[in-house]
């Protein structure tokens, strides 16, 4: 493992309700890069987050992050679900939300003091949104809705951040403003690992793709994969001549 990597699965199969979802994963994601996750609907990608977050049980290999193992629970892990998955009509503020993100490092009945209320403070300047700190997260947006979870996992200030589908039902400018903060966190040193069915932005934006379906199909730069038109094939499904593929190709 090189010091550099922030995230490793190494030989990692897990099993649900009886059935084999991921086998044989291999995939490193080092500090200072973005790589984006990609494969249909079914493949297992977010299976695969929960994987490395320590709430699924791995039948075989092994998830290391930093160097150690996963596990559940505090961890130097940032996690952006989707948005879907928070439940809004929480009587929570929008600081209130983000301040959710150190429950597990605070522990129930420790109160938040003044360091962890400058991280909130810092995390939501991060995604522009400092001036709603104190607005009921119910009356938000979609789109500031998801940027708030982005402002929840970065409160961690963690070394390795996982998102999954960020940007889902976003409208363009906020899906340029998260691109180019997720560019940035990459550049600053952190480990980003995104799934996301928006092809062209993980060409555009990733430093390389992942193209999954239950197993790691490809691994490369966007140039070398764009131009890969087998594994585009076998990771989605599709015919040698189908759009999907003559669009990367496009892309090369």
């Amino acid at each position: 493992m090189s010091p550099h990597t922030g995230l490793e699965l190494a030989g990692v199969a897990v099993d649900l309700r009886g059935r084999r979802v991921l086998q044989d994963v291999e995939l490193t994601v080092d500090r200072g890069e973005l790589v984006a996750l990609l494969g249909p609907n079914g493949a297992g990608k977010t299976t695969l987050l929960r994987t490395v977050l320590g709430l699924q049980r791995i039948a075989d290999g092994r998830v290391l992050v930093e160097g150690r193992a996963a596990r559940r629970g505090p961890a130097a892990i940032g996690y952006v679900p989707q948005r879907h998955e928070f439940a809004w009509d929480f009587p929570l503020s929008v600081a209130d939300v983000v301040m959710t993100g150190l429950t597990g490092r605070l522990g129930l009945f420790r109160r938040p003091g003044r360091a962890e209320w400058d991280a909130v403070a810092e995390a939501l300047d991060r995604v522009r949104l400092g001036e709603l700190a104190g607005r009921p997260v119910g009356q938000l947006s979609g789109g500031q809705r998801q940027r708030v979870l982005v402002a929840r996992a970065l409160v961690l200030r963690s070394a390795v951040l996982l998102l999954d589908e960020p940007f889902t039902g976003l409208d363009m400018p906020t899906q340029e403003l998260l691109s180019r903060l997720f560019a940035d966190l990459a550049r600053e040193g952190r480990a980003v690992l995104m799934t996301t069915h928006d092809l062209l932005g993980a060409v555009d934006g990733a430093d390389r793709l992942a193209l999954l379906n239950r197993t790691i199909v490809a691994v490369g730069t966007p140039a070398r994969l764009t131009r890969n038109a087998q594994a585009w094939s076998a990771t989605f499904g599709v015919a040698a001549d189908s759009t999907l593929v003559r669009m990367m190709r496009s892309l090369a």
